[in-house]
């Protein structure tokens, strides 16, 4: 997969013009061109491996990657861009929580206020990003302990989710109680005034 550079940076490159296009035509806000922009960077610049590393992140996200049928020069280079792999693997969860959050979001969207639907589809994104993809790799029976082996343990996912975990707890609490208390709470947490 991926033998030939050209085609790969064509691919890639295609990718991010479609998405770009798709993006136009739904007249979605114009801040959302910074992913096919990006992805269209990608494909000018990145390495073809770097590239594949991403790519089987991705996959071992889904449960569907060997790392037996790499060669010994492959799983020595790929072990190398870690980071990519990682990157892949995380962007595979989002895009699985993404899956059912976004839809919650825009059927609540019609129901409530939207901060509130916001607020939910971000609360159910979270638990779904953590263990969707465990138990799809479950299902799959992946051999999961191979790529930990190999890529050693994604870190990036729990700064993810901390990340959007506070800052949804931050939305909630701003949303839930009045201005004043939540001004004392992030002062008590983050060690300033009280």
């Amino acid at each position: 997969m991926f033998e030939n550079e050209t085609q790969t940076r064509c691919a890639i490159c295609g990718t991010g013009i479609l998405l770009g296009a798709i993006f136009l035509l739904a007249h979605f806000p114009v801040i959302l061109l910074i992913v096919p922009v990006g992805i269209l960077f990608l494909g000018l610049v990145a390495d073809p491996e770097e590239t594949h590393a991403v790519w089987y992140g991705m996959l071992s996200m889904l449960g569907i990657f060997d790392v037996s049928a790499l060669t010994d020069a492959e799983r020595e280079n790929y072990a190398e861009k870690r980071h990519y792999f990682w990157f892949g693997e995380v962007a595979m969860a989002s895009i699985l929580a993404d899956l059912f959050a976004v839809p919650v979001g825009i059927f609540l969207a019609g129901r409530a206020e939207v901060t509130l639907a916001f607020i939910g589809a971000a609360v159910l994104f979270l638990p779904l990003f953590v263990f969707l993809p465990k138990l799809i790799q479950r299902a799959m029976k992946a051999d999961v302990d191979a790529a930990m082996e190999m890529f050693g343990k994604n870190e990036q996912t729990k700064k993810v989710f901390w990340t959007l975990f506070v800052s949804m707890a931050g939305l909630v609490l701003a949303r839930v109680i009045d201005p004043e208390t939540a001004r004392q709470v992030v002062g008590v947490i983050t060690g300033v005034g009280g």
